[in-house]
């Protein structure tokens, strides 16, 4: 058999959250809400910013891209979850597998990066407020921007390199309700433990490794601060909360799956809901939570939409 192709599997089956109708239900409805407000959250963010003169600033620019990256992490598994969860044979072809993987880590490493990048914007627009806007020039914004997508695309290249050319020849379910690469490669008809070696640490190392640089950026920050402000000090550490949540809430899940990748199925499902679900719908409620500028444009540009069908 030489030579010929012994990929012959060409759809993966899941098996979902639960077979439980209450829980399908509750989950479906939990899903589906979840979905719709953060598309429509993430969408308001940035035609608010886009539209809104006030809001040309570094800051809202990368808050713009971030709720954009959001609706990518809202698109790529939920809407194929919302529609299986009621179906009794959940299925998806080869290449739609395929697909989801590469958008999944795609999404995921430019979402690292931005987070990165608007944790040092924080930290020149606290740390060195006069040259904030020389600095964080538009260039500089577009050249961050650049820099994500290529380290984003560049991640699930490298990984899915070696996937696409395994031989799958038999086993074709997953337990899961997306495709996960981890779960995926051990369906593989042949040794993949230096593989699945590779993929966790490769990941495992990138995420923990941005986290650990978020966290060390911003405690870097705060103490800067103190040194020379009390005043400054909390006026900081109100700024910083929301971005600390931010990364936690995403990277949490992360750390927990990498740090612990024979943790139980059940909770490896909670983890994927928590971060394709409710981290987009959370991320655009805590960024504009205590931010007054942004409300206010957001509220403006909500009554703009309201009565434009008015004026039409």
């Amino acid at each position: 058999m030489d030579g010929e192709n012994h990929s012959v599997v060409s759809e993966f089956v899941f098996l979902g959250l639960s077979n439980s109708w209450e829980i399908q239900l509750v989950l479906f409805v939990f899903s589906s809400m979840l979905y719709v407000a953060s598309m429509m959250g993430n969408s308001l963010i940035i035609l608010t910013v886009t539209s809104d003169p006030h809001l040309q600033s570094p800051v809202y620019f990368l808050l713009a891209n971030l709720s954009f990256i959001d609706l990518g992490v809202s698109s790529v598994t939920t809407p194929k979850m919302i529609y299986d969860i009621f179906r009794k044979r959940k299925v998806i072809s080869f290449g739609g597998c395929i697909a989801q993987i590469f958008f999944i880590h795609i999404i995921g490493g430019m979402e690292m990066v931005l987070l990165t990048v608007m944790a040092f914007d924080r930290y020149v627009a606290i740390c060195k407020p006069l040259h904030y806007l020389t600095i964080m020039s538009p260039q500089m914004c577009i050249f961050f921007l650049l820099s994500a997508w290529m380290i984003g695309l560049i991640h699930p290249v490298i990984q899915l390199a070696f996937v696409v050319n395994l031989p799958f020849c038999g086993p074709n379910v997953l337990d899961s309700f997306y495709c996960n690469l981890p779960q995926l490669i051990e369906l593989a008809c042949t040794d993949t433990y230096w593989l699945e070696f590779m993929v966790t640490a490769n990941s495992g190392f990138i995420t923990v490794g941005s986290f650990f640089i978020l966290i060390i950026s911003y405690i870097v920050i705060i103490l800067t601060v103190q040194k020379h402000s009390s005043a400054g000090f909390s006026k900081a550490v109100s700024t910083l909360s929301a971005h600390i949540t931010v990364v936690v809430l995403f990277f949490g899940p992360l750390i927990f799956f990498y740090m612990w990748p024979s943790s139980s199925t059940h909770l490896d499902k909670f983890l994927a809901i928590f971060d394709g679900v409710l981290t987009p719908f959370l991320n655009p409620v805590i960024y504009t939570f205590r931010n007054q500028d942004m409300k206010v444009a957001m509220w403006r540009v909500c009554r703009q939409l309201v009565s434009y069908p008015k004026i039409s």
